[in-house]
């Protein structure tokens, strides 16, 4: 059983709360998924709120320096992420300079367009024409995959919006690449319902 992962939760106000729930709960939910911690950030370290209106009070906020514990980040989306979004360039390419996951859902994908994470990595948003018109200079458009659920590339995790089971699955089987076959029980229990 791994042990030991951390990984950072990346919110800003308006974060989507259907996109981080199984995410959380496969590497925070102790020894039945797996026994990580889970660390929720924000800019500045300051409470936000979701679409739904849940208050989320992080622990930290996105100084590279306060998080040299992570192995991987999670940029969760928000509509937030659009116009006038916080630069996290200096945290995710910290995380990624020391091997760690970097992943992106929904409008959380921008964060990683900025960065410049998507120039050598197939990547997948919430469109092509989507992702192109809110970061129309992005490095490695090309390497854009129009696909329904989340693209692994490298170290690299990419999803739309409506892929939240996708991208959790590809987000722990990129942290936990020995752990396949627990990440295809995980999907499958949580595939169940849609297979009659």
């Amino acid at each position: 059983m791994p042990k030991g992962k951390t990984i950072g939760l990346l919110f800003i106000e308006g974060c989507a709360d259907w996109e981080f729930g199984l995410l959380s709960a496969a590497i925070g939910g102790g020894e039945e998924w797996f026994d990580g911690r889970v660390v929720a950030l924000s800019p500045e370290g300051k409470p936000v709120k979701s679409i739904g209106g849940l208050r989320l009070a992080p622990e930290r906020g996105t100084d590279p320096e306060a998080n040299q514990d992570l192995d991987g980040i999670a940029v969760i989306g928000s509509d937030g992420w659009l116009q006038a979004a916080p630069d996290v360039t200096p945290l995710l390419t910290s995380v990624a300079r020391r091997g760690g996951v970097i992943g992106g859902i929904c409008a959380g994908t921008l964060a990683l367009a900025r960065a410049g994470l998507f120039a050598k990595a197939a990547h997948t948003s919430n469109s092509r024409e989507w992702i192109t018109h809110c970061v129309p200079d992005y490095d490695g458009q090309e390497n854009y995959r129009d696909v329904p659920h989340a693209v692994a590339d490298g170290r690299i995790v990419s999803a739309p919006g409506t892929a939240p089971l996708t991208f959790a699955a590809e987000f722990v089987r990129t942290l936990h690449p020995d752990q396949a076959g627990k990440v295809a029980e995980m999907t499958a229990a949580f595939t169940k319902e849609y297979r009659g």
